[in-house]
C-alpha cells in the first residue's frame, strides 16, 4: 500500500509539500499540485485516517443521535447529514437509543458514547431530554448542536423550525377551504414540536371562532398503526366533521388509508391534512396536502456549522427555516 512518502518520492517534492497538497492545507504552487495529484492517482493513494488523527487531532468523525432509524422523517435527515460530510472527506457516526434507561437516559447515553468514540461534533435530536438537560450538554460539549429543537441556553447552536406557526398555517388552509367542522389526530404530549404544532392549530381555530369537541379529538404515537388506529375510532365514533388534520404525514398518510377501507371518499367526504411534507406525501392516493417544515434545510445547516467550527471551514449556514403550506389532493372545498 502506498504511502505519503512515496507520493512525495513520485512526485519530486518534498514531504511538507504533498501533505499540504493532499490535505488541501497551506500554499502550494500549481505546478507541484499537479505532480501531486498525478503521483496520487498513479499509486491509487488513499490517506490514512490514523495518519490524519495524528496530523489533526482530530478522526474526522462527527456523530448524530436521533431516537430511531426506522421511518422517512429520520431516514432523510441521516441521509442529509451524510452527505455534506461526505462532501468535505468527514463522516458520520450515528446512534439511536441504547442502554437500559428512559428514553431520556437513552439519549445522554447516546451523545456520551458518540464522543467517547473520537467524534469532533455531534448533532442530536430528542424530544425526551429537557432544558436543563440542554444546558448541561451546551457546557461540557463546545461541539454540540440540536435538530429540531430550541434552547434558550445557547440559540445560535440550534436548529430549528417554527412548529407553532406550522400548526396556525394548517388551520388557516382547512378554515380556507371552508372547513369549520374539524377532527385531529395529534401526536405524544410528550414530544414538545407536537405540542406547539397543535397549540398553534387550535388557537389559529379559536380565533376564527371554531372549536374541535372532544369527541373530535384522539391522540396517537406518529406511527402508521397508531394514525390507522386513530382514524378508525374518529370515523367509528363520529362522523360529523368535514375535515381531518393529523400531527404527522405518517399518521395522515394511515388515515387515508383507513378511511378508503371504510368506504370514506377522501377528500369527498372528509379532506386530510398532514405535517411534514416526507417524502412518500406525495404519493398517496389521494396525494397528501401536508405542512412543509424544511428539516433538509435545517439539518444542511446543522452540519455545516459543526464542520465550521470543527474543522475551521467556510460553509454558508442558514437560521431561517420557515414552515409553509404543500397543497396537493387531499384537501377539497367543503360541501
Amino acid at each position: 500500500m502506498a504511502t505519503i512518502k512515496d507520493v512525495a518520492r513520485l512526485a519530486g517534492v518534498g514531504l511538507g509539500t504533498a501533505s499540504r497538497a493532499i490535505s488541501g492545507r497551506g500554499p502550494v504552487s500549481e505546478k507541484a499540485l499537479a505532480r501531486v495529484n498525478e503521483a496520487v492517482a498513479a499509486l491509487q493513494f488513499r490517506p490514512s485516517n490514523v495518519a490524519r488523527a495524528l496530523t489533526s487531532k482530530t478522526l474526522g468523525m462527527v456523530g448524530i443521535y436521533v431516537p430511531d432509524f426506522a421511518g422517512t422523517f429520520y431516514g432523510q435527515i441521516l441521509q442529509t447529514v451524510d452527505r455534506e460530510l461526505r462532501a468535505v472527506d468527514r463522516h458520520m457516526v450515528a446512534a439511536n437509543g441504547c442502554g437500559a434507561g428512559d428514553e431520556r437516559q437513552q439519549a445522554l447515553d447516546g451523545v456520551r458514547f458518540l464522543y467517547e468514540r473520537g467524534c469532533d461534533g455531534v448533532i442530536v435530536m430528542s424530544n425526551a431530554l429537557t432544558d436543563d438537560d440542554f444546558s448541561t450538554l451546551f457546557e461540557r460539549y463546545p461541539t454540540l448542536v440540536l435538530l429540531n429543537r430550541s434552547s434558550r441556553a445557547a440559540p445560535q447552536r440550534c436548529f430549528s423550525t417554527d412548529h407553532e406557526l406550522g400548526g396556525r398555517l394548517a388551520a388557516r388552509a382547512l378554515l380556507q377551504r371552508g372547513h369549520r367542522e374539524i377532527a385531529f389526530i395529534g401526536g405524544p404530549h410528550s414530544a414538545p414540536d407536537n405540542e406547539q404544532r397543535m397549540a398553534g392549530f387550535l388557537d389559529e381555530l379559536a380565533r376564527h371562532e371554531v372549536r374541535v369537541p372532544k369527541r373530535r379529538r384522539i391522540d396517537a404515537d406518529f406511527s402508521f398503526e397508531g394514525g390507522y388506529a386513530a382514524a378508525g375510532k374518529l370515523a367509528r365514533a363520529a362522523r360529523d366533521y368535514s375535515a381531518l388534520f393529523c400531527a404527522n404525514d405518517v399518521m395522515a398518510m394511515a388515515a387515508i388509508s383507513c378511511l378508503g377501507k371504510l368506504g370514506v371518499s377522501v377528500p369527498g367526504e372528509v379532506s386530510v391534512l398532514g405535517f411534514d411534507n416526507c417524502e412518500l406525501s406525495r404519493f398517496t392516493a389521494p396525494a397528501l396536502t401536508t405542512v412543509s417544515i424544511p428539516i433538509v434545510d435545517a439539518a444542511t445547516s446543522a452540519c455545516r456549522f459543526l464542520l465550521n467550527q470543527c474543522y475551521e471551514l467556510s460553509l454558508p449556514v442558514g437560521r431561517a427555516f420557515p414552515p409553509d403550506i404543500v397543497w396537493r389532493d387531499s384537501v377539497g372545498v367543503a360541501s
